[in-house]
């Protein structure tokens, strides 16, 4: 059988030096790099049902012009053109933008065909391309034409035909990946064949079936890829075996101010059990704002101490390593434990000194930003690392901290809630718990989206919350003014709110600041010297102020829900009843979807998925960190149950040995052997 990922795509004659340089630009260098070269989407020239269409679903109709075409001008050189059209008796509308040039074309009684999106409640059709040839709707119409991402030196209609020729020359060498049971089970083509529908389906029947095998192929290997990765590194990696009396962790416990709750309880047991175990721990833990991530993490640090480790929590922002050092001392240092903070802010003598007492192992937990990972940072006994909102760190960074100690046991933190499809594709290779219940008292913040006209309402509730001693933050998504975009900007709402709210003092924070300057205002608004902060997102993540109970995010359509939940967390904090202000007009129904959302739900994981739902996955991570496969067919948004499923049966191969006899399963085994010890060997 031919390796068609070492068959050069010059072996087509159709192919010679000039289109092989433009193929390449595609990523386009093997017969196997051409035959997966899959259309993003298609043309489809398949009469639509109108009674069937849903609202702003694409549909292609066949009608007869009714009326004679109105236009109407806009400024020199923008029009809108309407024309009546009679598709089986029904009267609809189509438009076209800027194509006066067919107005002569369309004569009362020509029959025409237009492809274009579906208005179901004014029942219009905005047209995208029209035929009024009668020839060519007779070579169209019934036609499903793939569409494929291009460079200038490549037609479409060229890369099609060599498609097609690759798949003549070489479509019997496809070799079958799956194994037969699966195969059977859910009814998937053959690889072959299915690689072959999707690029010339016949009908959208064709392609559903194709696209369902190879988003079922996609994910199923992926999944073998991390759960083969996290087999070989629990059977390659030895961690550190912790040794600790779990009476003295629940005598920590039961000093705390607060009971945990059963959430916090099954992630700590989840923790000490892997602490215990002979293996790097490498788990992450998801918990929404408020939850009680920190006191967990304390605990692990203090079961890390009891056995002779130190600890390090890095964290992305200097406010917020502050704040944790704070945190931890306050519930670690009546166990005779030292914090200590390492940041960049620190004098050149205070670093020298931090670094001392880490390299002597005065200090038992090293609380800091990326500063913790520099060369010059050396640990006497690192037994765990602890990365919060690990999504912010990039994967270098990640792996720079663990690399400190030897084999320390990982623990990653995240407030952002992630939907099970994307914490079980991008955190595969870890172990997942989830604090999904929130402390006894936490009331729930009421949540309100106004437009902007009642901005003045907005700034009196704000001074009649601050007249009751409490306090409050004001969100804003730029620093200053910028003329290409309309978004109200931190500096012109702080001089506003300065003379408005007076004799209310109001504090400015953003990110280019200095550390100290944002320091001094934090701790003024901390101590309520400053009642009003206006912000950007510098106080998006962790930022705890327990007397603030008013924040307001102004275009706060701008914002992922995502975002907007993290900023709300920003308040009751303290207890006490909260709220939280939106301040928008948007002017998509996604944005206003958001605003919706927000309004009536406080729950980070239904918010997660939402999220998911409206952004795609690559929004979601934030594409450079998000650690997402680039999947050709597959897509996080539609298959999460094909994903589920994927996962299952590979597990039932990787751990169990399932399909073990089949041909297509052992060349899937080696290739996953030949894929480590490259990975092993780069390493």
């Amino acid at each position: 059988m031919i390796d068609l990922a070492n068959q050069k795509v010059d072996t087509l004659p159709s192919v010679g030096e000039k289109s092989k340089q433009d193929l390449a630009e595609l990523g386009i260098e093997t017969i196997d790099d051409l035959l997966s070269y899959f259309p993003y989407r298609y043309e489809d020239f398949h009469i639509s049902e109108l009674t069937q269409a849903k609202h702003e679903e694409k549909v292609t109709i066949r009608g007869r012009v009714v009326a004679q075409p109105s236009v109407r001008w806009f400024g020199k050189n923008k029009s809108r053109m309407l024309v009546k059209l009679d598709v089986e008796g029904m009267i609809i509308h189509v438009i076209w933008y800027n194509q006066t040039y067919l107005k002569p074309k369309l004569l009362n009684g020509k029959v025409i065909v237009v492809s274009g999106k579906w208005d179901l409640y004014r029942r219009q059709v905005v047209a995208e391309r029209t035929v009024i040839n009668e020839e060519e709707q007779k070579r169209l119409l019934g036609r499903f034409d793939p569409v494929y991402s291009i460079t200038n030196g490549i037609k479409m209609g060229w890369l099609r035909k060599l498609i097609y020729q690759a798949f003549a020359a070489f479509g019997s060498e496809i070799p079958e990946i799956l194994p037969k049971e699966l195969r059977n089970r859910y009814k998937l083509l053959p690889r072959a064949k299915a690689m072959y529908y999707l690029h010339f389906p016949k009908n959208r029947q064709e392609y559903a079936l194709a696209r369902r095998t190879m988003a079922y192929e996609e994910l199923f290997l992926y999944e073998c890829k991390l759960l083969w990765r996290k087999r070989t590194q629990t059977l390659q990696t030895t961690g550190i075996a912790h040794s600790f009396a779990e009476e003295q962790v629940d005598q920590l416990i039961e000093s705390l101010a607060f009971p945990l709750t059963g959430a916090q309880q099954r992630v700590v047991r989840e923790i000490l059990a892997d602490l215990k175990k002979e293996k790097q721990m490498n788990r992450l833990v998801q918990g929404d704002v408020g939850s009680g991530k920190t006191v967990v993490a304390a605990i692990a640090l203090y079961a890390n101490y009891l056995s002779g480790y130190q600890g390090a929590l890095m964290v992305p922002t200097e406010i917020l390593a502050e704040q944790h050092t704070d945190t931890l001392q306050k519930i670690l240092s009546p166990f005779g434990m030292r914090v200590v903070t390492l940041t960049g802010k620190l004098t050149a003598k205070e670093r020298r000194e931090r670094r001392a007492e880490i390299e002597m192992g005065l200090a038992d937990i090293v609380v800091g930003t990326h500063a913790l990972i520099q060369e010059a940072v050396v640990y006497k006994k690192l037994g765990l690392v602890i990365i919060d909102e690990q999504h912010r760190f990039g994967v270098k960074q990640r792996a720079a901290l663990r690399h400190k100690g030897e084999s320390p046991d990982v623990l990653f933190m995240t407030a952002t809630p992630i939907p099970r499809t994307l914490a079980i594709t991008v955190f595969g290779e870890m172990d997942v718990s989830t604090i999904d219940e929130m402390p006894a008292g936490r009331q729930p913040i009421d949540t309100y989206w106004v437009k902007k006209e009642m901005w003045p309402r907005v700034i009196r509730f704000i001074e009649k919350e601050v007249t009751k001693q409490r306090q409050a933050y004001v969100i804003c998504p730029l620093i200053e003014e910028s003329e290409k975009l309309d978004l109200q900007n931190a500096q012109e709402v702080f001089e506003q709110l300065t003379i408005e709210l007076a004799p209310i003092r109001v504090g400015l924070l953003h990110g280019r600041m200095t550390p100290a300057e944002k320091d001094a205002v934090m701790t003024a608004f901390a101590n309520n010297e400053v009642q009003v902060l206006i912000s950007t997102t510098v106080v998006e993540v962790g930022v705890n102020v327990p007397n603030a109970t008013v924040i307001v995010i102004y275009d706060a359509d701008r914002f992922g829900l995502a975002q907007l939940h993290q900023l709300r967390g920003r308040v009751g904090r303290g207890g006490g009843k909260a709220t939280c202000i939106l301040v928008a007009n948007p002017k998509s129904e996604t944005s206003v979807e958001r605003m919706r959302i927000m309004t009536e739900t406080m729950d980070g994981f239904v918010i997660a998925q939402r999220d998911l739902e409206l952004r795609g996955p690559g929004d979601f991570l934030g594409v450079k960190q998000s650690g997402l496969p680039d999947f050709k067919v597959a897509d996080l948004k539609e298959d999460g149950r094909i994903l589920e499923v994927a996962r299952q049966d590979a597990i039932r191969l990787i751990y169990h040995g399932a399909f073990a006899t089949d041909p297509a399963a052992q060349r899937l085994l080696t290739w996953l052997q030949q894929e480590q010890m490259e990975t092993d060997r780069l390493d």
